[in-house]
């Protein structure tokens, strides 16, 4: 038993051993961005470190705990000189280190006084694979939008550099949430890029549709009565948001007749029950000529 058990017992040590010394190395928080419905951005910067769109890392604060890692997914692009991450307020962990950010002080925050970061990354993901395709649908599920936040930055910089040279030609993407107040922080990216694209005269670029699955008799009188409006009362995009969930099979149709014969990469940041409906679709809606469109399912469940 022991021949079998040597090997991967010294491959785990010395993954432990990298990963201790990859933790040491030092970290500095650039910038605290507190945004709508308790969730806070952390801008850092680490000597050598490089990234790709979609990657995540592991974070610990010794001031909140000193063995806790959690994973969080970037939220810049690798374009930009800094790394951050979008973290909701949701337990014990990430109140502690809201806590330790000064984020619970109304006075301004010296940067002297932030807490010690440990990092431990980047680890890849799907998301990796955007560019590989021409076009692309890109859904996210409330939190899990963090990925598509790269994604979105990163084409933005490409395209503004080298349009010719971008393989990727369009993208659609969809954003789920059951609340209002998430969709604040990230609306912000999004009117930028709507807003840019325009200005170049290419708004068919980035299709976007954002679906509100859940409100109130008050919130739905509100949005009727705003609803002629130029812009969404909720986002303040010219994209008005829709009430509900999508219809896959009618968007998955509709795509494929769009882009015959394409090879469409699907890529999901949700939970497992819609990673099922979406490779359902995806198997579905591909044909079995060669020649045709081909819908590539790819996942990240949280």
């Amino acid at each position: 038993t022991w021949k079998w058990v040597v090997g991967p017992m010294f491959l785990y040590l010395c993954e432990r051993l990298v990963r201790f010394w990859r933790s040491q190395q030092k970290v500095v928080i650039t910038k605290v961005v507190i945004h709508p419905f308790k969730t806070i951005e952390l801008q850092m910067m680490k000597k050598g470190f490089k990234m790709e769109v979609g990657q995540y890392i592991f974070v610990k604060c010794p001031a909140v705990s000193k063995l806790e890692w959690h994973p969080f997914t970037l939220t810049s692009a690798p374009e930009e000189d800094y790394f951050s991450i979008h973290i909701r307020i949701v337990g014990d962990w990430t109140e502690g280190l809201f806590n330790a950010c000064g984020c619970d002080k109304q006075e301004f925050q010296e940067a002297w006084k932030l807490p010690k970061i440990a990092v431990d990354g980047p680890f890849g993901t799907a998301s990796e694979d955007v560019f590989s395709y021409e076009t692309v649908m890109l859904v996210g599920a409330g939190i899990g939008v963090t990925p598509f936040a790269s994604v979105l930055k990163s084409v933005w910089y490409k395209y503004c550099h080298d349009a010719t040279n971008l393989k990727l030609k369009k993208i659609y993407f969809y954003w789920l949430c059951r609340d209002t107040h998430a969709f604040e922080w990230f609306a912000d990216l999004l009117q930028s890029l709507e807003a840019q694209m325009q200005e170049r005269n290419n708004a068919d670029f980035l299709s976007y549709n954002i679906y509100l699955t859940g409100w109130d008799e008050t919130q739905a009188t509100h949005f009727v009565v705003h609803h002629e409006e130029e812009k969404d009362v909720i986002t303040g995009l010219k994209q008005k948001t829709l009430y509900g969930r999508p219809n896959w099979e009618n968007e998955f149709k509709t795509i494929a007749e769009r882009h015959p014969g394409s090879r469409i990469g699907v890529f999901l940041c949700g939970p497992e029950g819609l990673a099922d409906t979406l490779n359902k679709q995806s198997i579905s809606n591909s044909e079995a000529d060669p020649r045709g469109v081909h819908f590539i399912f790819n996942k990240e469940n949280f």
